[in-house]
């Protein structure tokens, strides 16, 4: 017996990998905003979270490459050393008035922001509340607390009061949930999260990932959406979709931050954002405040698409949201959905277990400000082929006995 006894018996991906149908890794040789040659071929990105389109916007280019000649290409050293630099603490500031909170903390990633504010502050005794639809960053923040975690059903706010109840008074509560929920595209109900969450005194935590740049009149994401940023005791959000660059925030009071930045492991002991990546966060602050089109152009073609997809006859759920789910069925047909795409030139994502359920495995679009007319129609035409070659699958699908033995195999290798 040996350790590694479960990697030579990992035979899945393989198998995909020989029929053609395996999704993942395709290295991009060149991108625009909107478009990423693959294997010399152009294809229509929509699997990118690029909601604002400022990848390749000039500010932002230009931005990060000032900051890569001022300081070089990286810091070699933690936030907590070496690592920090003047742009760190400017973009705090600017991320904290935009949440309207007395401060704010940057850290490399998203990830590390989600389990560098969740992991210190909850201790034994605590106790977290996640909606179990919550991105993985938020589960696993929790998972490496040491409080008690439970989950609710999506939305379930009889059932998170119910929860909550149970608990003493005087007991340390946090909420988490997503603003926008990542693989669904709908939005949280804050208004009833808020009200039961403050009515057992629970603190809440908003993860706005998928709404920074996207929902509020002045894009500061769900609580600015919904006029509760007051109700709201702390946001993350990541820099890698609006802001076209890398890294990630906690938001918060000035106590709550301050204590964070010298107890969060994520933070301390990994190396701070590169220069050209904080840069580039800034100069897509400056575009977003400047250029408020760019929010109106992004919701316009979420509408051309969604609008589209439906008289097409395709679920796209509770999407409310740039994030349109295109629900497709089992593993097999959502792989024979993701490589008609392909073939058609969309860069698409197939989403699998366990990230949703076997039978509710979905093409998930991401849709961006710089899409254009004639983009649009062309992933359009692609879905109308993919419609045909689901329904062609579903006349020559094997057995019944055959096709679960063929999704539990996929399953278990995603």
């Amino acid at each position: 017996m040996s350790i590694f006894d479960k990697c030579e018996g990992y035979t899945a991906v393989r198998e995909h990998e020989a029929l053609g149908l395996y999704p993942y890794f395709h290295p991009i040789e060149e991108a625009t905003a909107t478009e990423a040659r693959i294997r010399g071929d152009w294809k229509i990105m929509v699997g990118s979270n690029n909601y604002l389109g400022l990848t390749h916007h000039p500010k932002v280019l230009e931005a990060a490459r000032v900051a890569l000649a001022k300081f070089g290409s990286g810091s070699t050293g933690s936030r907590f050393l070496n690592g920090t630099l003047d742009l760190h603490y400017e973009l705090e500031a600017r991320l904290a008035k935009l949440f309207n909170k007395e401060a704010a903390l940057v850290f490399t990633t998203g990830y590390q922001a989600s389990i560098g504010a969740i992991a210190p502050l909850v201790g034994r005794g605590d106790h977290l509340f996640l909606d179990r639809l919550n991105h993985a960053s938020l589960v696993d923040g929790a998972r490496l607390s040491n409080g008690e975690m439970h989950r609710y059903p999506h939305g379930d706010f009889t059932a998170l009061d119910k929860q909550l109840a149970k608990l003493p008074p005087d007991a340390n509560k946090l909420v988490v949930s997503d603003g926008v929920f990542s693989m669904e595209g709908s939005i949280v109900d804050l208004p009833e999260l808020v009200r039961v969450s403050k009515q057992h005194g629970a603190q809440i935590l908003l993860d706005e990932a998928h709404a920074l740049g996207v929902l509020g009149p002045d894009g500061a994401g769900t609580a600015s959406h919904f006029g509760l940023g007051e109700q709201v005791d702390l946001i993350l959000a990541t820099f890698s979709k609006s802001l076209a660059s890398l890294g990630g925030v906690v938001a918060g009071s000035d106590a709550v931050i301050h204590w964070l930045r010298h107890h969060a492991r994520a933070l301390i002991f990994t190396a701070s954002m590169p220069p050209s990546s904080v840069a580039g966060a800034l100069a897509a602050l400056d575009v977003m405040e400047q250029e408020p089109e760019r929010r109106e152009r992004v919701w316009r073609n979420t509408q051309r698409v969604a609008d589209g997809l439906r008289q097409m006859g395709f679920d796209i759920g509770a999407s409310q949201t740039p994030v349109i789910p295109v629900l497709i069925g089992d593993v097999e047909k959502v792989l024979i959905a993701w490589r008609t795409l392909f073939d058609d030139g969309t860069f698409s994502h197939p989403i699998v277990p366990p990230a949703v359920p076997p039978n509710a495995c979905r093409i998930r679009v991401s849709m961006s400000a710089e899409h254009t007319d004639e983009q649009i129609e062309r992933v359009l035409a692609a879905f109308a082929h993919v419609a045909k070659a689901v329904a062609d699958f579903s006349v020559a699908q094997p057995s019944a006995p055959d096709r679960a033995a063929s999704a539990e195999r996929v399953a278990n290798a995603d």
